[in-house]
């Protein structure tokens, strides 16, 4: 865990807090917003390239936990997200559609890390992850005019051309330089895949700065939506948490599958939907805010149910070794 992965909390907020400062200068106010999309696609860029596709096959190797995972994240997880939208965030629309573009992206990134500490399958977390990618890429669409089109209507060329400007250009790019640099495993693997793994942390708080910049007054005077998202965020982790407790019991999966099956089916992927709701719902900040207010609740969530494994996990050895 590098420092900047430690203090993950620690920099977003400061990000934002940096942003809402800025925001009260006209000229930071005016020019922050061209600086979003720019630093949205850098960090997706090092995101995608840190993903190596050629271990898709590893995927398949343990199809129970597979296809466990993927039917929990992609049919039950975008249900759940909107029928906790439906009882807790009906009278804020646009809310309701970030709550759903937050919960219906599994994580690519931080959950290897809580894995980790809770003393899951690491290796098993990672094989998943190139599939959750191509995934939720392919279904972000769907979900968006299937759950969020429930809510208020959006156009299906919105939703094309942020894909493709956001997604598409930089998954191609980053797989393009892959191969440009297939024989230069050294330089691609010891050298750009670190400093983008490192980076993709400082750019997307550079997008959340420049966007808080950008937006700051008009949020400012929504700053209620924090209680507002809490109450559903929580009991989607909550939820998803005893599910995978209670699946992993029946499936008969080890300790280390069912820590690995709760943290990939709990923490989300929020900077993929965040490209996308900047593009898609430029006139909606409050997409954009419900976001980026959802990691900063996951991420304390995340420490502790990776503490509350590790408590279940020393409770069952201690009941098996009487």
């Amino acid at each position: 865990m590098n420092v900047f992965e430690k203090f993950q909390t620690v920099i977003t907020l400061s990000a934002v807090g940096i942003g809402l400062l800025l925001g009260q200068v006209a000229f930071f106010e005016t020019y922050a917003k061209s600086m979003i999309v720019p630093f949205l696609l850098l960090m997706l860029y090092g995101l995608f390239l840190t993903i190596p596709l050629q271990y898709l096959k590893d995927a398949f190797k343990n199809r129970k936990f597979f296809n466990t995972s993927t039917i929990i994240n992609f049919i039950w997880t975008p249900i759940l997200a909107w029928g906790l939208g439906a009882v807790f965030l009906a009278d804020h629309p646009a809310l309701w559609i970030g709550f759903i573009m937050l919960m219906v992206t599994p994580c690519t990134d931080w959950y290897l890390m809580f894995t980790s500490i809770a003393k899951g399958n690491v290796a098993l977390s990672t094989s998943v992850l190139p599939i959750n990618l191509i995934l939720q890429l392919v279904l972000l669409p769907i979900y968006l005019l299937i759950f969020a089109g429930t809510i208020e209507p959006i156009p299906l060329a919105t939703i094309g051309e942020s894909i493709v400007l956001v997604l598409v250009i930089p998954f191609v790019l980053a797989h393009l330089t892959r191969y440009a640099l297939r024989k230069r495993t050294a330089l691609l693997n010891e050298k750009l895949v670190p400093f983008f793994a490192t980076a993709q942390i400082i750019f997307l708080s550079l997008a959340i700065m420049v966007m808080f910049a950008s937006q700051g007054k008009y949020l400012i005077s929504n700053l209620e939506v924090i209680s507002v998202l809490l109450i559903p965020v929580l009991l989607f982790f909550i939820i998803n948490f005893l599910l995978a407790q209670t699946v992993g019991k029946a499936m008969k999966f080890s300790y280390e599958d069912t820590v690995s099956l709760s943290l990939t089916i709990i923490a989300r992927n929020s900077p993929v939907s965040l490209a996308i709701a900047v593009i898609a719902f430029p006139d909606q900040p409050l997409i954009a805010l419900a976001l980026i207010i959802g990691p900063l609740i996951e991420l304390p969530v995340l420490a502790i149910v990776s503490q509350a494994l590790l408590t279940l996990r020393k409770t069952s050895t201690a009941k098996n070794s009487k």
